[in-house]
């Protein structure tokens, strides 16, 4: 009986993961958006949790301008050596 430990096929290209300068802001962003809304919320504070909202909204835009800019996964500014 052998015993074969390799479950995934070996992929030949790199998997990003969206590990870059404009994910992260995006994401970071984004989750300030979320936490901004969700302490609003629970005080019923409804102007608060629409400009959490618009936080969040805000981390999509920057991500997308950043991406653009070139700080996206594979972009000329992200530090990425491809």
């Amino acid at each position: 009986m052998s015993q074969n430990t390799e479950i995934d096929p070996v992929y030949t290209e790199e998997i990003g993961h969206g590990n870059s300068i404009a994910a992260w802001a995006c994401v970071l962003t984004m989750i300030v958006g979320t936490v901004v809304a969700g302490i609003a919320f629970a005080y019923f504070a409804w102007s608060i949790v629409w400009v959490g909202c618009g936080i969040v909204l805000l981390g999509l835009v920057l991500g997308w301008i950043l991406k653009a800019a070139g700080f996206g996964v594979g972009g000329h500014r992200s530090g990425a050596s491809h």
